[in-house]
């Protein structure tokens, strides 16, 4: 894949127990969905459309692995923000 000058990327680990499940999943594609345009997501060499939940689930992330977030619009960069801090907050779920 060639790199795009106004590319993004950030990165955030799994803290909730569950890894990456379909309630999460919902929530990033969810957030995904508000952004100008295409938010991807990484797994090591897999990368999954993030405003898809099937996609987002492909991927398979357990507890403790590390996601990387890239967005194609400079503008979507408090996109890029919430989805970072989403992982970061376990989605919200109590441990």
């Amino acid at each position: 894949m060639t790199e795009k000058p106004n590319r993004s990327t950030g990165k955030a680990t799994l803290v909730n127990a569950l890894g990456l499940h379909a309630r999460s999943a919902a929530k990033i594609a969810a957030a995904a969905k508000a952004a100008r345009a295409g938010v991807r997501l990484k797994r090591g060499e897999s990368e999954a459309d993030a405003t898809s939940v099937i996609d987002i689930l492909t991927l398979a992330c357990p507890a403790g692995e590390t996601l990387e977030f890239i967005i194609e619009d400079p503008e979507d960069y408090d996109i890029l923000k919430n989805l970072l801090d989403l992982v970061n907050n376990g989605f919200g779920e109590t441990q």
